[in-house]
Order: structure tokens, then sequence, then C-alpha cells
């Protein structure tokens, strides 16, 4: 798959496989979900990807901003996410 980088002169081309869907949040209102996938972005070594995706009117996935995360800082995430929960 690929997406076309937006605000470069030269619409660069960004590629990127889709190795496991890991899970999704819940739809927004405005349009896309969510997505937790591990990714490869232009064939370097697969991350953790968290961001907002949804489709164009051609039924093209697009990408919004996120982040990418290796498995240790994925880990690392998980135990700060259940410290915040256990503090509730």
């Amino acid at each position: 798959m690929a997406i076309k980088k937006s605000g470069t002169s030269d619409n660069k081309e960004i590629n990127y496989k889709v190795l496991e869907e890991c899970g999704e949040l819940t739809p927004r209102a405005k349009g896309g979900t969510v997505k937790l996938r591990y990714l490869s972005w232009n064939d370097r070594d697969p991350k953790y990807d968290l961001r907002l995706w949804s489709e164009d009117e051609d039924g093209n996935e697009k990408c919004g901003k996120g982040i990418g995360l290796t498995g240790e800082e994925l880990e690392e995430l998980y135990d700060v996410i259940g410290k915040l929960i256990k503090e509730k």
C-alpha cells in the first residue's frame, strides 16, 4: 500500500505494509478510526503504529499524525497506562 505525503511539492509516495491489525478505538464522529497496527513504513523495521486512519472519496486509505513504537516502548506505555488506571 502507498499513501501520498501531503505538504510536499513533489507529492512523494510513502509505502507501508500492514503486518498485523492489533485493534481499533471507537470511530470518530467526523470520520476515521484510531488504529493500532504493526506495520513497516518504506521497508524499514516494523513498529507498532497508533494513528487515525480514514478513507478518501475513492476508497483509498489516508492517515493522520501518529506515533510509532518499538515492542519495548509499547510495553513501557502499557505499564504507564496501567499505573494511571490504578490511580483512578
